[in-house]
C-alpha cells in the first residue's frame, strides 16, 4: 500500500500522481538512500531535522524550490 503524500507545494494533480507512483512504496529509510542513489546526480539526504527523541524529518531535495520531507520515528 502506498505512502499517502501531503501536497504542501501546491503541485498539479499529474506531478503529484507521477511523485506518488515514484516514492510513495518508501518504508524506510534505506529505500529512501537507494532510490537517491539511482539519480545522477545523486539526491542525497541534504537535512535531517530533530523534533523530538524518536522523530526526524530527512529533507531531500527535488527541482528547486521543492523537498521531500519524510516524517521518520
Amino acid at each position: 500500500m502506498p505512502i499517502p503524500l501531503s501536497n504542501r507545494a501546491r503541485l498539479d494533480d499529474a506531478r503529484l500522481a507521477r511523485l506518488a507512483a515514484e516514492v510513495g512504496g518508501h518504508t524506510t529509510l534505506e529505500q529512501v538512500l537507494r532510490w537517491g542513489l539511482g539519480y545522477n546526480p545523486v539526491r542525497r539526504v541534504e537535512e535531517i531535522v530533530t523534533q523530538d527523541e524518536y522523530t526526524h524529518d530527512v529533507l531531500v531535495p527535488l527541482a528547486p524550490p521543492f523537498y521531500l520531507a519524510y516524517d521518520v520515528s
